[in-house]
This record gives C-alpha cells, structure tokens and sequence, in this order.
C-alpha cells in the first residue's frame, strides 16, 4: 500500500540540461531568439490570413491552424525551459506538470493531423481542380477541424489518467526541461507497463498513420503531375507543394530522430537528448512561418505589401 501523498504529489523538479548546468544561461538564448521568432513569424501569419479576403482559401485556413498549434507548441514547452535556465525556476507543480504534459502531446497530435489535411488539401487541388472549391467546402473543412481536435483530445487525455492514477513515493526529479508522458510515469514505483503500451500505441495511431497517409496522398500527386503535358504546369503543380514538403520534414524528421533516440540511443549522451528534444519542440513552429513565407507567393507578396504600408505611415 502507498501513502495518500504520494498520489497526490505537491510538485515535480525539472532537473534543466544535466552536465551543462553553468551553460544554461548561454544555451538560453537561442532558445528565447527562437521563441521570440515563432511567436512574430506566426502571429504576422495569422494577421495576414485574417484580414487579407484573397488568403481566405481552404489552403490557408489549414495553415493558420498549423500556426495556432505551432504558438500552443511553443508556449508549452519554451517559457518554462527560459524560466529554468535563467531564473533557476525548477519546480512545477503536479497540475501544472499534467497541464503541460497534455498541450504538448495533444499539439504535437494536432499539428500531424493538420499535415495530413494540408497533404488531402493539395491532393484535391491538384488531381481534382474543377472539384476544389465543392470538395473542400466550409462545412466539410469545418467537420475536418472539429474531427482533428476531437481525435487528438480524445487519445490524449487518458495520459493525464494513467499518470494520476499512479504513485510518485520517491524521487521527483525529472530529468528534463519539460513533462512528457512516459518521462513521468518513470518516476513512479508502481507498474508502469499500461503507461508504456499506451505511449507505444498513441504515436502509431495517430503519427505514424498520418505519414502513412500523406506518402500516399503525395503518391497520387505526383503521379498526377506527371501526367501533366506542359512542363509550366508541371512545375507550378509542384511548387505548390514544395512547402508542404519543407514543414512535413522539419516536422517529422527531428521528432522521428528524438523518439528512436529515446528508445535506441543509449550511449547517447543524456544532455544531448534533451538539448535536442527542445530543439524540435522549438524549431519547426519558428521556421514554419519563413518557410511558407518564402515559398508562397500569395504570402509573400501580402507580407512586403505590409511592412511597406506601415514604412509609408
């Protein structure tokens, strides 16, 4: 039998990056030149979409999706980690570790649900351009949303059971910058196998089955293009899509690389785990913005128109 405290735990310490301890104030930094850059780069997004009526396409709905959960992304993860490197503000409390926990998961969850849609988006545009504007109409995008938040909160919230349900006795040091599922439930001396599977399964689910589904969405897209008989059209087809692919590899590529170094990796280096779990918490939500912004004329012609109006005020 355990005592009634050690299910409710008063709070969590976030041990930081283990080993770097007098380069915390250094490797902060970065981190905070990172954030300040995805909090503008999104937010600009967001303003553009939002009052510029020739961005109000399914294609940049989606995206002004991607940079909501990119800001929730961030913002769970990145002003604690400061917080901790800077101020030596460790502790985190129990609700709050959970809190964080299930931001982090539900908008990592989000985010490759929203690939997925973008990856049917550009499919549609492109194997069915007279079918565009009926296939993806307001009420199908709105019950595509309202699927996507009701798939991702619905597989991760039972994370937030699984780890109230447990005992936390001993220990209450994480050894990370911020509280994820399984680094959590470790803490625990019970049996943590249920925590375990359903940290394997949650990811192959959701994950592993959107990239499924957009290697083979883009499958269909190429093949299409292809078929294309003017070279013009040919590589305009693709340019439309060469940023989609740009965020799809920032997105999954890193987490892919962290996940199986979580798992395979160790002789890696602890330190190095975690440096580079923040590193992919913190990146794509920041160069996502740039990415499209380069990539996409529409935006990119909306953003210099801007900047030059307020440079003329």
């Amino acid at each position: 039998m355990y005592n009634l405290s050690c299910y409710n735990p008063g709070s969590f310490i976030l041990a930081g990056i283990p080993g770097l301890e007098k380069f915390h104030v250094w490797i902060g930094i970065p981190f905070c030149a990172i954030y300040v850059l995805a909090i503008v780069g999104n937010g600009t997004l967001l303003h553009l979409i939002v009052v510029e009526d020739s961005l109000h396409e399914p294609m940049f709905f989606f995206l002004s999706l991607l940079a909501t959960t990119d800001l929730i992304l961030s913002t769970a993860t990145v002003p604690k980690l400061l917080s901790n490197l800077w101020l030596g503000s460790q502790e985190i409390t129990f609700t709050g570790c959970l809190t964080q926990m299930f931001f982090l998961h539900f908008s990592f969850v989000v985010d490759s649900a929203i690939l997925l849609t973008m990856a049917l988006d550009r499919y549609v545009a492109i194997c069915f351009p007279l079918r565009y504007t009926s296939v993806l109409a307001p009420q199908v995008i709105i019950k595509l949303v309202v699927g996507i938040v009701v798939r991702s909160f619905s597989v991760i919230l039972p994370d937030v059971f699984l780890l109230k349900r447990l005992p936390f006795c001993g220990t209450r040091i994480i050894p990370h910058t911020y509280c994820e599922h399984i680094g959590v439930a470790r803490l625990s001396s019970a049996d943590i196998s249920i925590n375990i599977w359903y940290g394997f399964s949650v990811p192959l689910m959701t994950v592993v089955s959107d990239v499924i589904f957009i290697a083979v969405s883009y499958i269909f897209i190429l093949r299409a293009v292809f078929h294309l008989s003017s070279p013009g059209a040919r590589q305009k087809a693709l340019g439309t899509c060469g940023s989609h692919v740009c965020v799809i590899l920032m997105f999954y590529t890193p987490a892919f690389f962290s996940i199986l170094a979580h798992r395979f990796g160790h002789s890696v280096p602890r330190n190095m785990l975690v440096l580079f779990a923040n590193l992919y918490v913190a990146i794509p939500p920041a160069l996502n913005p740039i990415v499209y912004g380069v990539k996409t004329k529409k935006i990119q012609d909306k953003f210099v128109l801007l900047f030059t109006l307020k440079k003329t005020q």
